[in-house]
């Protein structure tokens, strides 16, 4: 008896398998991991890329370890779970939520120790005074005009110059704003740059009242920026009607979203600062 059953079971397995292999056999996409992605994800890649300006670095989607990645120049890179799908099935525009991150201390840790590694590797050296600015603009960009945000005009105590990296991420970080405020059907707004390069000069005159300044500041190296999330500039034209208002929470809460995917691509280091109101943002 135990013998006739030993038997069975074998001939229960080895039947499995041989259906197995003609299912795999017949269709292999069904055993292709890169196609497992769920019916609720229910987001087009190439749509997605051609909307935030990236398309050329994302190939394909895949699920690794249950976390959704995209495959990118720079090999795999996370993306949100929250997907994004622009059209429902009847062909209508969607109006996609706004989720904010779970918490801003723990999703932007970033601090100084770490940002200014980053920032002496991609960085020039420190500038003395705004004279010596003036003759360094080899190495600097001026940022001071842009249609994607602008620079606080309360702002005195550095100068807008970055780096051509540093200028590169904080114009793909106002882009994917305004591209996530448009998908979520919220007015659009523009970014307040707070702070960007200090001279020397500048860090000692900020250190006499500002208890929370480094001397050994990131800004002074050109790649670091700071985004105000407390503010934002309306855009509307003069002569249309009025529009609705958007509280700052809500554009805040896009903002975080943003900065939570480029950060996830290792493109910067970003830290939360509350008394400033303000990203501490530093190219990485």
């Amino acid at each position: 008896m135990k013998r006739l059953k030993k038997n069975i079971f074998i001939g229960l397995v080895l039947f499995i398998v041989v259906v197995l292999a003609i299912v795999r056999c017949a269709s292999p996409s069904v055993v292709d991991h890169r196609r497992s992605v769920s019916s609720c994800d229910s987001l087009v890649v190439d749509e997605l890329g051609d909307s935030l300006g990236y398309s050329e670095a994302i190939e394909e989607s895949e699920l690794v370890r249950g976390k959704k990645w995209r495959r990118g120049t720079d090999g795999l890179l996370p993306v949100s779970s929250r997907q994004i799908a622009f059209y429902d099935s009847s062909g209508n525009a969607i109006k996609n939520r706004i989720y904010s991150v779970y918490s801003f201390r723990r999703t932007f840790p970033d601090l100084q120790n770490v940002q200014v590694v980053s920032a002496r590797k991609w960085g020039v050296s420190p500038v003395r005074d705004r004279k010596e600015a003036e003759h360094r603009k080899d190495e600097l960009v001026y940022i001071g005009s842009n249609p994607y945000y602008v620079i606080d005009e309360r702002m005195n105590r550095s100068i807008p110059y970055l780096v051509p990296r540093a200028s590169e991420l904080l114009q793909r970080i106002s882009r994917n704003f305004l591209d996530s405020l448009a998908i979520k059907d919220v007015p659009l707004h523009l970014l307040i740059v707070t702070s960007v390069l200090r001279t020397d000069e500048d860090v000692q005159k900020l250190r006499r009242y500002n208890s929370n300044a480094s001397a050994e500041s990131c800004h002074r190296y050109g790649t670091t920026f700071d985004i105000a999330y407390n503010r934002y500039v309306t855009v509307q034209h003069p002569d249309s009607a009025l529009r609705r208002s958007v509280r700052s929470d809500s554009l805040k809460w896009v903002l975080s979203e943003v900065l939570r995917d480029i950060r996830e691509e290792k493109l910067c280091f970003v830290k939360y600062e509350v008394r400033q109101g303000c990203f501490h943002i530093t190219v990485r």
